[in-house]
């Protein structure tokens, strides 16, 4: 692939107010972006790098340097699977790779990917933690949204969702503890949850503890996020969980997510599709799979101050697609 140049960069995006799960409070996306230029034609991928998994944009541009020559050499996406590990810095050259083949042929990334057209599908929006009063005040401003996401962590987990219930008492509600909870305090809140309709409780527990699960059966769904990245790690997640959330950051990229969807269907998991806090660039593939997943949570330009222009268009719980002049 003579011609072909590769660029990376970390990029900053302000967030409109401090977004706090329960690892912490971050003020602002850090993203690396990736573009791939051949012939004129330049196609882009971005990712977000995540300490819980060792990332940081340094590391990440530093990963993405050491294959650039291979890349700039004409290496494809599926050789690009076996030259780097599942995680953010191969989900940006993933990306960026989709991106390249769309534009150059014409062909758009829907359709070389085997998939229907994107079309506007619900998303979730997050609450983040705060006091019980501030989580009601923040779902009573989204008492519209179909589905509702809230970050909790191990304190006054029953009283701050009573409060977002009685808030917003038609929203659909996700839990997503970020790994905060014990296996008592999951067997404790499980009931009060239930009855307030919960409909789904992201990665309760540590994922060194998932064995702990093991003989439970909940009353609602649980879905691995923090303990499943690819689809090497589905079968010792059975039996533990029912659900898994697909992240591209997490699985390396769209290439490696469909594969990781793929085989959850045929194990029996129901899928989930997220997001880490990120601009429409990253956005734009998952929500290529988004159509194919029961719970779709793709929210993070939302937390922007501003988000690229052009976008992603979100109204009334939705997202829209973008044009093929922002991804694919």
């Amino acid at each position: 692939m003579r011609g072909r140049r590769v660029t990376v960069r970390h990029e900053s995006w302000p967030l409109s107010r401090p977004f706090a799960i329960a690892r912490g409070t971050k003020t602002a996306a850090e993203v690396v972006v990736v573009a791939i230029t051949e012939a004129g034609v330049t196609g882009r991928g971005e990712c977000v790098p995540y300490p819980r998994y060792g990332e940081t944009p340094e590391s990440v541009l530093r990963q993405v340097e050491t294959v650039a020559d291979t890349v700039a050499a004409g290496l494809d996406r599926h050789g690009l699977l076996r030259q780097m590990p599942a995680g953010a810095a191969r989900n940006a050259v993933d990306g960026a790779l989709w991106d390249l083949e769309a534009k150059r042929t014409g062909v758009p990334a829907w359709q070389r990917a085997g998939l229907p057209p994107p079309r506007p599908v619900a998303t979730a929006v997050t609450i983040g933690i705060d006091t019980p009063e501030a989580m009601a005040a923040a779902a009573a401003s989204l008492a519209g949204e179909p589905l509702l996401k809230v970050k909790l962590d191990a304190h006054a987990v029953v009283d701050r969702m009573a409060a977002v219930r009685r808030a917003a008492p038609a929203a659909r509600l996700i839990v997503d503890a970020n790994e905060a909870w014990s296996r008592a305090l999951l067997a404790e809140v499980l009931p009060s949850l239930a009855e307030l309709g919960v409909e789904l409780i992201e990665q309760p527990l540590p994922a060194i503890d998932d064995a702990a699960l093991d003989g439970m059966e909940p009353a609602i769904p649980l879905a691995a996020d923090e303990s499943c990245h690819t689809a090497a790690d589905l079968p010792r997640l059975a039996g533990r969980y029912q659900a898994v959330n697909v992240k591209l950051d997490k699985a390396g990229g769209l290439t490696a997510a469909l594969a990781l969807m793929d085989a959850a269907e045929r194990a029996g998991f129901a899928v989930m599709v997220g997001c880490m806090v990120c601009t429409s660039l990253a956005i734009a593939p998952a929500l290529l799979i988004a159509g194919r997943a029961r719970w779709v949570d793709l929210d993070g330009p939302l937390w922007l101050r501003r988000d690229r222009d052009p976008g992603l268009g979100f109204a009334a719980g939705m997202i829209h697609p973008a044009s093929a002049t922002l991804w694919g």
